[in-house]
């Protein structure tokens, strides 16, 4: 069976982001996928999520803006104003794509239509591109997809590559389409999805019929269960209503551990393969004899307390060699969780039951079984939460024994408690346009505070304010900008705004040395003007009386 045309997936998609109607978009997706081998369809689906590479891949086809932009000038012949210019109209690449892929310059030396396969080859080879040279080797790629692209076809085509495909058919509707291409129930398609992790993998499975029959597997990675969100303990015991587990909510990195065949591989919360960062877990389970998978927290840990989550940052971007980031940070795998044992899945066997299983598999390895304490009333909740937060952990997760796990979603048998840390005044510097919904209004904010007598920044927000407010906020900001740089921009220092944060690390991202964690606009303070924001050496005050910082730049 020949692959599909590009185009007919790209005229697809055009069609479903042209429709507000859920239905019609299912509609849409659902004949178009129904003519298509398993392999193109399983592209398609990914592609339609906005993704050029499997997810969990341990190498991703996605390309970052500069390279596009390169590409795209020299296809066209587009100037930087040309470019910015249609930046500020769209607030989306695909769609500057599109505009400029009208004019081109340059075209290919044999005209032909590109196929789904001709995409995913190039995928393949942007993916294997690393190293020296890969540069200039991702440059070439992605020209020869974009130069024999028409320009509806490069739209979608930068849009896979971005990440930020933007037509309204979120995954719940993708796996509604898939569903109704190849007569899954709902429930089939949720489940089979779940387990099998990839929208792209699921199509596979669908189109070849054997998608009701997927189950959980070792190294295939499945969508974590989440936590509903609360702001009180007393609205955690009224959501329960009787005694159930209150666990720390560590601050490390969310892991789930596979081993079978005496392998073992640890996978982050994007379904991300990160087994070699963590060496200790692997060592962890390596004799454990059993098949299973678990789910859990890296945790940088030593001498009984946690460790800043900085140094797991570090540790994780490779800032430093392995077996010196391990000396830094070492790290303790706390398990909460069991998804699998011996080949028999568990997700959906009560919680209480579930830990049992867990505790008879942590025992004996140098894992630790998550701390668990019987919570029933308001107090209780917070007693349990400012010992957490006096250990240095963020807050509290609370779970319901009788629950399931429920994979990919918030459940109500799970709900988490944290604070904030603190609140900074402050004050914007500088701005840059938002994209898609928040195309054409300016909607993130990078904001300082004073340092004798100049502004040094400590982050960036883009969240908190209401759609009226960013609206105001780009008038204002429009009339106090001192240099224009396209989307972005330096402005007045005049808007001050109150900051809530998680946490201060230090950081040579901001010319003050530190950076907020988790910044977002507590409110606009029109009651303040630049000589009542806070200064420098408050934000050391916070830095220092953290129970956890990082003292390293």
């Amino acid at each position: 069976m020949n692959s599909a045309t590009f185009l007919g997936l790209a005229e697809a998609l055009e069609r479903v982001r042209g429709t507000a109607s859920k239905r019609e978009k299912v509609a849409v997706i659902a004949a178009y996928l129904q003519g298509l081998s398993p392999d193109d369809a399983a592209l398609a689906a990914r592609v339609a999520s906005g993704r050029a590479s499997e997810r969990g891949s341990r190498d991703e086809a996605q390309v970052g803006y500069a390279t596009l932009l390169d590409v795209l000038r020299e296809a066209t012949g587009a100037t930087e104003d040309d470019i910015s210019s249609s930046y500020l109209e769209h607030g989306d690449l695909g769609e500057v794509a599109e505009e400029l892929l009208a004019h081109k310059k340059e075209q290919p030396l044999f005209a032909a239509e590109l196929s789904l396969r001709d995409l995913e080859d190039g995928f393949a080879m942007l993916r294997s591109a690393k190293g020296k040279g890969s540069g200039s080797a991702k440059r070439r790629i992605v020209k020869s997809l974009l130069l024999p692209a028409t320009p509806l076809e490069g739209k979608y085509l930068v849009k896979a590559l971005t990440g930020e495909m933007r037509t309204g058919l979120v995954t719940g509707l993708l796996e509604e389409s898939i569903a109704a291409a190849y007569n899954l129930t709902k429930g089939e398609a949720a489940r089979a999805h779940m387990v099998l992790g990839d929208i792209g993998t699921f199509a596979r499975e669908a189109a070849s019929g054997r998608a009701a029959a997927a189950r959980i597997q070792p190294f295939r990675p499945v969508n974590f269960m989440l936590a509903e969100p609360f702001a009180t303990a007393r609205e955690i015991a009224e959501h329960f209503g009787k005694t159930v587990y209150a666990e720390y909510k560590y601050d490390g990195v969310r892991a789930q551990v596979h081993r079978a065949g005496g392998e073992v591989r640890v996978y982050s919360r994007r379904l991300e393969d990160i087994t070699a960062s963590f060496p200790e877990i692997v060592a962890s389970f390596k004799d454990t004899g059993v098949e299973f998978i678990i789910d859990g927290e890296a945790v940088p840990f030593a001498g009984g307390r946690p460790l800043p989550f900085q140094l797991l940052q570090r540790r994780l971007r490779r800032l430093e060699g392995l077996e010196e980031a391990v000396r830094k940070a070492p790290v303790t795998y706390f398990a909460f969780d069991i998804l699998l044992r011996g080949g028999k899945e568990t997700v959906d066997y009560p919680l209480s039951e579930r830990r049992g299983l867990l505790r008879d598999l942590v025992d004996g390895t140098s894992a630790r079984l998550a701390e668990t304490t019987d919570v029933g009333s308001e107090e209780a909740v917070q007693s349990a939460f400012r010992r957490s937060r006096d250990l240095g952990y963020e807050g509290l997760v609370v779970k319901d024994p009788e629950s399931t796990y429920a994979m990919g979603k918030r459940g109500s048998g799970w709900a988490k408690l944290k604070e904030e840390l603190d609140t900074l005044d402050v004050v914007i510097v500088a701005a840059e346009y938002g994209h898609g919904k928040r195309a054409g209004v300016i909607s993130d904010y990078t904001f300082a505070v004073r340092d004798g007598g100049g502004l040094r920044t400590v982050g960036k927000a883009y969240s908190g304010l209401s759609d009226k407010e960013i609206g105001e906020m780009t008038s204002r900001l429009g009339e106090i900008t001192v240099k224009d740089y396209g989307y972005r921009r330096q402005v007045r220092p005049e808007i001050v705004v109150e900051v809530a944060f998680d946490s201060i690390q230090r950081s040579d991202r901001h010319d003050s040395g530190y950076a907020l964690r988790f910044p977002r606009i507590k409110r606009i303070r029109t009651d303040k003007g630049i000589g009542d924001i806070d200064d420098i050496g408050k934000v050391r005050q916070i830095f220092s009386g953290q129970k956890l910082k990082m003292e390293e730049a």
